[in-house]
């Protein structure tokens, strides 16, 4: 097979370049900002720690260090979403969808300049490091977006092994060629895996588990899959949440339109939880706020109101956009994954989980009051080690950002 011209995208895992230089990271915790120092509490669960973007979009050879809040600020056109982006498509290949739902858009990750070879192949490139039991563990893919879109190369590593290799060698079918470590009689085992599948996702199904190899492989894989399943999209839309909200929510959706069932489920599950909001949406929301009601309207669909003391009540439907994200945002980080809709690792039962929140636009409709409340509150909650935040911000939002301990802002500007 002829391999790709280098600035068409090397499929071969051993072509996947080493991370390029960490961008600069205002780090506001015991040296910078105000206030007290940010301590540093060990996650409940695997984490990812760095996002590689080797050749994505309009990055190339970018490595991004991935702290419990961190924030990606710069003018528009910096590639702020496309961090984000990145993220998300590693998340739902590590929950075992296609790359078709993970990339519906294949031909916008290819990085800008990138030519055809002379098969007409263009691709592109990301990866990312999980921390947690097994150690520190690397994942690098390549993916081939045209002409035909599959996985052509994935490397997973930790310990210091190889752990997994995947490689197209006959583009007439459809799967790749898998070796995994074994460290038995037969160092390697070696099996074809579907070319659109990300292979760490579908080791826990296909390795035994009987040598120390294949643990070690197993323990590696499982870490890497619950650090990037464990996610929740967060985009708040204000015109969708003012709409009632029919009862019975599962989890928050991604649009929080539900908003309504699941401040009911939060106030007949957690006197606790609901008292921290209360006091977040009284720290963020104008005039006096004594609490957050939910009613049953007559065709049953549920509406939430915001109580201002002595009988007064305002719907949410009348609070205005920055006050509906506000609320929004505060429940997330305060409900943790046990509201909102994701699911546990399934491969991995008995796997505690640390919660990473994506939002784009963090900082949208919010004023400067409004930022650094909900990020001191996501230092707080994220001290515990129960979640994470990873979002993108304006320039000014990044300037207010910079201002709470415990955020980390990485600076996309030129």
């Amino acid at each position: 097979m002829t391999a790709l011209r280098p600035d068409a995208i090397p499929p071969s895992p051993a072509d996947l370049p080493e991370p390029g230089p960490v961008p600069a990271v205002a780090d506001t915790g015991p040296s910078g900002g105000r206030g007290r120092a940010v301590r540093t509490v060990r996650p409940t669960g695997p984490v990812v720690t760095e996002l590689r973007l080797s050749a994505f979009a309009s990055h190339r050879g970018a490595t991004f260090p991935i702290r419990p809040v961190t924030l990606f600020g710069g003018p528009g056109g910096s590639g702020k979403t496309n961090v984000l982006r990145a993220y998300g498509a590693l998340a739902r290949l590590a929950d075992g969808e296609p790359l078709e739902a993970a990339f519906p858009d294949p031909g916008g990750c290819v990085p800008e300049g990138a030519v055809p070879d002379d098969q007409g192949r263009r691709g592109f490139r990301i990866g990312c490091t999980a921390d947690g039991p097994a150690g520190q563990v690397r994942l690098d893919v390549a993916v081939q977006a045209e002409p035909t879109l599959r996985i052509v190369g994935e490397r997973l590593t930790g310990g210091g092994e190889t752990l997994l290799t995947t490689a197209l060698r006959d583009p007439g079918r459809s799967t790749v060629q898998a070796a995994w470590h074994t460290a038995d009689v037969v160092p390697v085992t070696r099996a074809p895996l579907p070319g659109d599948r990300l292979g760490t996702a579908l080791l826990p199904l296909r390795v035994a588990g009987r040598t120390a190899g294949q643990l070690q492989v197993l323990a590696a894989a499982e870490q890497m899959v619950v650090a990037l399943r464990s996610v929740f999209r967060c985009e708040p839309q204000p015109r969708r949440m003012r709409a009632p909200a029919p009862p019975g929510a599962d989890g928050l959706r991604r649009s929080c339109e539900n908003i309504a069932a699941v401040l009911e489920r939060v106030h007949a599950r957690s006197a606790r939880r609901r008292t921290r909001l209360v006091a977040a949406v009284r720290a963020g929301c104008a005039g006096p706020v004594t609490g957050l009601d939910v009613e049953r309207l007559g065709d049953g669909s549920l509406s939430a109101t915001v109580a201002r003391g002595e009988g007064r009540a305002t719907p949410i439907g009348r609070l205005g956009d920055g006050e509906l994200r506000y609320l929004a945002l505060a429940l997330v980080l305060l409900t943790g994954p046990g509201v909102q809709a994701v699911d546990p690792a399934g491969e991995v039962p008995s796997a505690v989980q640390t919660l990473t929140v994506l939002t784009d636009g963090f900082d949208r409709d919010l004023d400067g009051r409004q930022l650094r409340e909900l990020l001191s509150l996501a230092v707080s909650i994220g001290g515990a080690g129960h979640l994470r935040l990873l979002g993108t911000v304006t320039e000014s939002g990044a300037v207010r950002a910079r201002e709470v301990p415990g955020v980390s802002v990485v600076d996309l500007g030129p």
